[in-house]
């Protein structure tokens, strides 16, 4: 293989597939990148057996080939290297780089022993602005729990609900829904939330195209301009979340999601010892909205801001699962809605219609 690509090109391909690269598996060519030749173009790939990432970057190619070298030490020495153009050349199963006074030689494995990589050529498709995508994902991953005991719950499920496309993520103790597009197709998929981090970084570089959405029974692809993410799905049946998302509320309070994140913040320092315990009171009367947190060894915190209120009542909830919800809010409000204490709380952007965060209370 005799070649010449980018120094940028080349860096940003390891960076987008070398993560899913691991040392951590029973196969140690599994934390390698895979670097082959299609046409006059190259090709660098990545599989951890669950996802595979590849990238595809064009080079002035003058002899075909492929090799596997270690990801890190690849990632990590393009990076290094000034702008330019890299000359890559393998003698034997040893890939030479050359860049006017840098020159190493990193020791590789045969690509014929790397794995072969998950391919999905058939099944349903949308597509999707990267814009829209990102948002969602961002609104909805960070949801999903890392607990491997409930694997269903690790993932975020894509599903088809009264002719529209939804993402949800639930850990059992908060809850994110966003609607994304009307779509009649069925779909019904728990994609590892994992995978969709992996997504998530690729969107950042790829903000001015589409993302094409490809899915069958156990993989979804997602491709993204030129490059491919393909994963397998988690098998199993998502909870009927649905059942927790109340249709009415007795009390609501319309306020600043600025405001209510700083008070919020400063009363999360005082509940440490209480796992983060913080109360909720709306008054209708004083038309605002106040949070309490007490530390038994340290003192107790009382802030209250102002806005819209319709009805009075009182709820405990995580500061931590509140400051994550108002963290991915769009809009310059937010709306706090809420029935007794031991029901279901949402927080919701009055302008964003289609998404709500749910947070369970925490028994006081």
């Amino acid at each position: 293989m005799r070649l010449q690509v980018t120094q940028e090109n080349l860096s940003r391909a390891l960076n987008a597939v070398a993560r899913v690269a691991t040392t951590r598996n029973a196969l140690p060519i599994l934390a390698n990148v895979l670097l082959k030749t299609v046409d006059n173009r190259l090709v660098v790939a990545a599989t951890n057996l669950d996802v595979a990432i590849t990238e595809t970057i064009g080079a002035k190619v003058t002899e075909p080939g492929a090799l596997t070298v270690p990801a890190r030490l690849m990632q990590d020495f393009v990076a290094s290297l000034p702008g330019g153009t890299v000359d890559l050349s393998t003698d034997d199963f040893k890939l030479n780089l050359s860049l006017d006074q840098y020159t190493s030689t990193i020791n590789g494995v045969p690509a014929d022993e790397y794995p072969v990589m998950p391919a999905l050529q058939a099944g349903k498709t949308i597509k999707l602005d990267n814009t829209v995508l990102k948002q969602a994902l961002q609104q909805t991953v960070f949801a999903a729990s890392s607990d491997d005991s409930r694997p269903v719950l690790t993932g975020v499920y894509m599903h088809t609900l009264e002719g529209s496309i939804y993402l949800a993520a639930t850990d059992s103790y908060r809850l994110a829904e966003r609607k994304l597009v009307a779509s009649k197709d069925l779909a019904q998929l728990i994609i590892p939330a994992s995978s969709l981090q992996d997504v998530l970084r690729i969107l950042s570089d790829h903000s001015d195209t589409q993302t094409t959405i490809t899915f069958d029974e156990q993989q979804v692809r997602f491709q993204i301009g030129d490059v491919e993410i393909i994963t397998r799905l988690i098998d199993g049946n998502y909870p009927d979340y649905r059942k927790l998302l109340p249709k009415k509320f007795a009390v609501t309070a319309l306020v600043s999601k600025t405001e209510l994140t700083s008070i919020t913040k400063i009363a999360s320092l005082f509940a440490r010892e209480a796992a983060g315990s913080i109360q909720i009171k709306i008054s209708e009367k004083d038309k605002s909205l106040g949070v309490r947190s007490v530390a038994s060894q340290l003192g107790e915190n009382n802030s209250e801001i102002k806005g819209q209120v319709t009805g009075t009542g009182t709820v405990t909830l995580n500061s931590r699962y509140l400051l994550d919800a108002l963290g991915v809010a769009r809009g310059d409000k937010v709306e706090f809605c809420m029935n007794g204490k031991l029901e279901p709380c949402i927080i919701r952007d009055p302008d964003q219609s289609g998404y709500a965060q749910v947070v369970m209370p925490v028994k006081s």
